[in-house]
């Protein structure tokens, strides 16, 4: 199995999982674990082609004329990482087979969960960093719904935002150092960029790349001031905590950390903004941490302070120190997985997680309980246990590190007392929970999960136990592939023995016990006292207030901007936009003066002047008729929009003139529907004066004729110079050959920048959308879809009574096409569609334009015969037309890649057909059907949702105690 194969495995399970049953606990579970078993086994497979320090390369072209290729690399350290979240993913996929309610929506779950597992493959088996950080945001992303998964719990909702915005942003600030990466060295390639270790460190933008980077790492890490995220998202269901939290993403930024280690760290910046973070944020977590009462915060504040110690680790600009840096990120996912598996059991069997209600559960759940033990002494450090082991690697840096002398004397110090409450909210979690007289007033009668629930942190204990006793044989060989990536190719002397006789690293963990104990006891004795666990000193330090708290000034601020700014009515909005834009516009012409060129002039054509003087009588009736009837000032509109039309035509643009004449006929639809929806015309009505009207309206003439004036002045001067040195020959000497097409506008568009076009259908499916979902709930103001009569007198327009004199209460509107000749001209608007489709590769025509053509006929149907009879002869689902057009049109790309040729790569096909003869077959063709179906996806939701709103609209006014259904078809 190639690289591509292993990050596409996950991503494609998702979609499976997403299609099965909901309810099928068993089945989803066997296919998710499925999944995430093969694509473990398959990393495992990779270890020995990258224990020696090999890397796993896989190009693939992306666009290469700007450097940007879809890079996968796989090290030692990336493969490190791939095997934690592939068997963790595993474990995890069978627990939550047992953790999940009946109730729950488990094929969501499962689809969300196997598409973070394949964001998070995405991030450690980059090798590109801009590549890096689309992943990043995808793991951003897919948190944000495993976290708020239970919706309807109001933590959930707010763990989850708080989650996104604060891992989302520090994602920008990522990407923002990426690009002054890539500026610096001129590449994002990661081989070049590690390989640039020493010119990124002399660069004078070295500090603000190293504080963006940071940030973004931070951010993800939950390091302070970022950590307040972390105990929030532990509304997440336990599986996703145990997986997200303690094993993949919140390494993300240590992994990020670890991976540029080689490139930033060495210097003072790095070494105070980096280790100066992980101190403060390994000793607040440890100390909040001994405070919590509920299990998973307890959990949550500690993985805080464990990633802190990373972090620590990382920052020492130590080879040997980034060695346990490595060591303990595996540590800690595999005893923090467990514990969060084992706090979910028993809130799972018990019905709560609150540590003062909870003891003496070892007697109802005794595997359980030493499971769960042995996990929360690897925690602690306590001999003989992976967490042990690199704890004393970690003592050992804070003693010999070089620094100013305050800083060698305390960074034991620090490492020391960190420990010390590592080891007392260990016992918290421990001994109060299992030991001592067994609660009775439990929601539920505790007793042992079931066998197969258990096995995920049985299989965990026993790697603690296994790398504890015998570290050399089971992690060394993966240690030192996994680290010598991140030291830069040569690794420390180091050893993983268990006994190094008594050193000052064993002394300090005695101490760190034996004070633990004593502060779990103090601890004690303040409960017995009735003294309430409040954080003492850090109490007032709450992360989440300052962040709701920026949020509601965010809030407040825009909401004071919009009442003195904002305006509903779209006349005041659009002579805002024009009049800034105008302004702009003349102020970037300062010290430019505007002068006409000496290019030869053409004597005007009388036939294209007198084209011009109907567009522009079509234009200046259109807004005096605007006044009167809105109706007709339609017609006007249309009138001059096919002006515009015969002109793309007369200067020979016949592929924009035809584009531009179906957009005419669209967007006219949408003013007929728009028309129920606008209020109605305020002059005559008591109590407002006409002369108000009429100085608005000459404000508007004035700055209509300066913005026109302008742009015609500048339209002249331009044209009159001589013509720029043009990219046209360009495309029309490639069309043919390498386009395989003599449409060089249609070849443009789905071939030279194809990746333009997928962004644009792709905005526009998302716009589609956003309309569906803004109008299917919104009613139009009712005076505006029937007015009582007597306003009727007052209103100066009558549209609605001058449309047709017969409605179709199904389709909500006048009828303006006879149904007869609609459904006649149905199928000869498909031939059209279909021959203006098939000949756009080398004639006037293509995707988009057919498309239109069948939005329209369609539309038509709706207009003539009403919702009810076309859903029951043509059902139309536009929302499926968007997908599947998105979905065609991603895959032609994919299959250029998957041939080694560059993203969305056209390539033709000719071969004769009985009959017919020889056939032109462009891949582009695919594509181009891909724009087609989004066009009319997306035309018809928008057109098909305004529609039914009306109809709603309509009918409520006529029964206002009916319900309509919000669902547009």
């Amino acid at each position: 199995m190639s690289l591509m194969a292993l990050l596409l495995l996950p991503f494609v399970g998702s979609i499976v999982t997403a299609l099965l049953p909901t309810r099928a606990r068993t089945v989803l579970a066997g296919v998710a674990g499925l999944v995430a078993a093969i694509a473990a086994v398959q990393v495992m497979l990779l270890f020995p082609q990258v224990r020696d320090g090999d890397v796993l390369l896989e190009t693939y072209a992306w666009v290469p004329s700007l450097g940007l290729d879809i890079v996968l690399r796989m090290d030692g350290f990336a493969w490190i990482f791939a095997a934690i979240v592939t068997t963790i993913g595993v474990l995890v996929c069978i627990y939550a087979r047992y953790y999940m309610s009946p109730d729950d929506p488990v094929a969501r779950f499962y689809a969300m969960f196997l598409a973070f597992m394949g964001a998070m493959l995405g991030v450690v088996l980059s090798g590109n960093l801009l590549q890096l950080v689309l992943f990043w945001e995808a793991t951003s992303l897919v948190s944000f719904l495993l976290i708020g998964y239970w919706h309807h719990r109001v933590d959930a909702q707010r763990g989850a935002r708080m989650a996104l915005v604060v891992t989302g942003g520090g994602g920008l600030c990522l990407l923002a150092g990426v690009i002054l990466i890539g500026d610096i060295v001129g590449s994002y390639d990661l081989d070049a960029v590690l390989a640039s270790g020493d010119a990124i460190r002399a660069h004078p933008l070295y500090l603000p790349t190293l504080c963006l980077v940071l940030v973004g790492a931070f951010t993800k890490s939950a390091q302070f001031p970022f950590h307040f995220w972390l105990p929030r998202a532990m509304a997440a269901p336990t599986p996703v905590s145990a997986y997200l939290h303690s094993a993949t993403m919140v390494k993300a930024g240590v992994f990020l950390l670890a991976r540029l280690w080689p490139v930033l760290s060495g210097t003072d910046a790095w070494f105070w903004l980096v280790g100066g973070t992980g101190a403060v944020t390994l000793l607040l977590g440890a100390y909040t941490a001994m405070f919590q009462n509920d299990l998973k915060r307890v959990l949550a504040y500690s993985t805080i302070s464990h990633l802190g110690l990373i972090t620590l680790l990382l920052g020492m600009n130590s080879p040997l120190a980034a060695v346990a840096a490595v060591f303990h990120i595996v540590n800690h996912a595999t005893f923090k997985a467990s514990l969060f598996m084992a706090a979910g059991i028993v809130d799972h069997e018990t019905g709560t997680r609150d540590i003062s209600r909870l003891s003496g559960l070892i007697h109802a759940m005794p595997r359980t309980g030493a499971l769960a033990l042995v996990a929360t002494a690897a925690m602690a450090g306590v001999p003989l246990l992976n967490g042990f082991l690199s704890k004393e690697m970690f003592f050992a840096e804070t003693i010999y590190v070089s620094s100013y002398p305050w800083v060698e004397r305390s960074m034991p110090v620090v490492a020391t007392v960190a420990s010390m409450f590592a080891v007392t909210y260990s016992l918290r979690f421990g001994y109060d929970i299992f030991f001592g007289e067994p609660s009775t007033d439990l929601p539920r009668q505790p007793e042992e999960p079931p066998r197969w629930m258990r096995i995920p942190i049985l299989l965990l204990v026993a790697t603690c136990l296994v790398v504890g006793i015998a570290p050399e044989q089971s992690i060394g060989p993966a240690l030192a592939a996994a680290a010598r990536p991140v030291v830069g190719g040569e690794l420390p002397e180091y050893s993983l023995a268990v006994w190094h006789g008594f050193t000052t690293p064993l002394l300090m963990s005695m101490i760190a016990i034996a004070g633990g104990i004593a502060g779990y006891r103090w601890l004690r004795r303040r409960q017995a006292r009735g003294q309430l666990l409040d954080t003492p000193g850090v109490s007032r330090l709450n992360g989440r207030q300052l962040f709701e708290s920026a949020l509601l000034g965010l809030t407040r601020g825009s909401r004071a901007f919009l009442r003195v700014f904002g305006t509903r009515r779209l006349q005041p909005q659009l002579f805002t936009v024009i009049a800034l834009a105008g302004l702009l516009a003349l102020l970037a012409t300062r010290g430019m003066p505007l002068e006409w060129g000496d290019r030869a002039r053409l004597p005007p054509s009388q036939p294209f002047v007198l084209l011009w003087i109907i567009g522009m009588v079509c234009a200046v009736g259109a807004a005096a008729m605007a006044k009167f009837h809105r109706l007709v000032a339609i017609t006007l509109m249309g009138g001059a929009g096919l002006v515009t039309c015969l002109t793309f035509a007369w200067f020979s643009a016949p592929d924009l003139a035809l584009t531009q004449i179906v957009v005419e006929v669209v967007t006219t639809t949408l003013f007929l529907l728009g028309l129920r929806w606008l209020p109605m015309r305020m002059e005559g009505v008591p109590g407002r004066h006409p002369l108000l009207g009429r100085l608005r309206r000459g404000r508007d003439l004035l700055l209509a004729i300066l913005v026109g004036s302008g742009m015609a002045a500048l339209s002249y001067a331009l044209l009159t110079r001589p013509a720029p040195q043009s990219i046209s020959p360009f495309f029309l000497q490639r069309a043919l050959p390498e386009g395989g097409g003599s449409n060089v506008v249609n070849v443009m568009l789905v071939d030279f920048r194809a990746l333009d076009t997928l962004g644009e259908i792709t905005v526009l499916g998302a716009v589609a959308l956003t309309v569906y979902a803004l109008l299917r709930r919104f009613r139009p103001p009712a005076e505006s879809v029937a007015r009582p009569a007597q306003q009727r007198a007052v209103a100066v327009d009558t549209d609605t009574d001058l449309v047709s004199p017969r409605r179709d209460e199904d389709a909500g509107g006048y009828l303006l096409v006879p149904a007869v000749v609609s459904r006649l001209l149905l199928p000869v608007a498909l031939v059209v569609a279909a021959h203006f489709f098939l000949r756009g590769h080398n004639e006037p025509g293509g995707g988009f334009v057919a498309g239109l053509v069948v939005a329209i006929a369609l539309l038509m149907q709706y207009l003539a015969s009403g919702t009810r009879w076309v859903e029951a002869r043509v059902p139309v689902r536009p929302a499926r037309w968007i997908a599947a057009g998105l979905l065609l049109a991603a895959v032609t790309g994919l299959g250029a890649v998957l041939v080694g040729y560059p993203f969305l790569t056209t390539h033709t096909a000719h071969f004769t057909l009985p009959w017919i003869g020889e056939v032109h077959l462009p891949s582009a063709t695919f594509f181009d059907l891909g724009v087609l179906a989004v066009v009319v996806g997306a035309v018809l939701l928008i057109l098909t949702a305004l529609a039914h709103q009306s109809i709603r609209g309509h009918r409520q006014q006529q029964a206002p105690h009916a319900t309509a259904n919000p669902e547009v078809p």
